[in-house]
């Protein structure tokens, strides 16, 4: 595949080892400014995604976005449990680690139920959040084109052998463009190139839980019934209303949470949000860094 894609992504690589593996991340910006903005991604995407609010956002504030483990440029290894408490537990260590204080949380798919579980743990450390279409609950439904992906056996083969899932969110994923650029897709892509590396692709799909008896559902009841500790965090909501996977009632079913929500709703933009409509999140991030919200 082409390397156009760094381009778009001119950010040095940080490394953090955790006990299964490196976490990659970039850390962008001033290290003393007043806030600091953490993007937590989902599933198939990685810390390439947020690009846009890094590159805009990096001369006055500090940005961070890290790989979920399996995911990106961070260590793909096959022992690890992938799970969403396994998920969240290392970005608690991470945000920890590096004892990020005064975050505005930026959160998508996945990365809403496990950055938003990692908020709860350290409200704390947590000023604003930046939700995009996501869901902390256990899903009411699975979609269909996703039920595909996880028949048994042959679901697992062809994420890992035929890319259906990764390959197949590069179009699937969008509504308001007719396509994604020959470089977003590239890139987005670039971490998922071989079966090997698209074992947390497939992890992510099956982890969806569809019975009360899942342990993630549990996990994502204790997330939905948490949130109160975020009740009152200034939080902007920015929504893909055509997303047919994080549908507009996920939303709708969240917002009662955060008492301080405002709602940007994007009638015409899919469920890769930052790919079709990364202006109107950073007009939002930029109001809500401001207090404006």
């Amino acid at each position: 595949m082409s390397s156009d894609w760094k381009s778009e992504y001119p950010f040095a690589s940080q490394f953090m080892e955790l006990a299964n593996g490196k976490l990659h991340y970039v850390d962008e910006g001033p290290r003393d400014s007043d806030q600091t903005i953490v993007c937590v991604h989902g599933n198939p995407t990685w810390s390439f995604y947020y690009r846009s609010i890094i590159s805009h956002f990096r001369k006055t504030t500090r940005c961070l976005a890290l790989d979920n483990l399996g995911c990106g440029l961070s260590d793909k290894p096959t022992s690890f449990d992938y799970c969403l408490e396994n998920h969240t537990r290392n970005l608690i260590e991470w945000i920890d680690r590096l004892d990020l204080r005064n975050v505005v949380l930026v959160v998508h798919d996945w990365g809403g139920a496990i950055g938003l579980g990692a908020a709860v743990e350290r409200s704390d450390r947590i000023a604003k959040l930046c939700i995009l279409n996501t869901a902390a609950f256990p899903p009411p439904f699975i979609p269909f084109r996703i039920q595909l992906c996880r028949f048994p056996v042959l679901g697992s083969w062809a994420i890992r052998y035929l890319n259906a899932f990764a390959g197949t969110a590069v179009w699937m994923a969008i509504d308001r463009l007719p396509r994604l650029s020959n470089t977003a897709r590239t890139g987005l892509l670039h971490p998922y190139s071989s079966p090997s590396q698209r074992i947390a692709v497939d992890r992510f799909v099956q982890d969806i839980p569809r019975t009360p008896g899942h342990r993630t559902w549990a996990a994502l009841e204790r997330l939905e019934a948490n949130l109160e500790r975020l009740a009152n965090k200034p939080t902007t909501f920015v929504w893909g209303m055509k997303d047919w996977c994080f549908i507009p009632a996920c939303m709708n079913r969240m917002k009662p949470n955060f008492h301080r929500a405002k709602i940007r709703e994007l009638s015409d933009v899919g469920h890769y949000v930052m790919e079709e409509a990364s202006a109107e999140v950073i007009e939002e991030l930029t109001l809500l860094l401001a207090g404006e919200s």
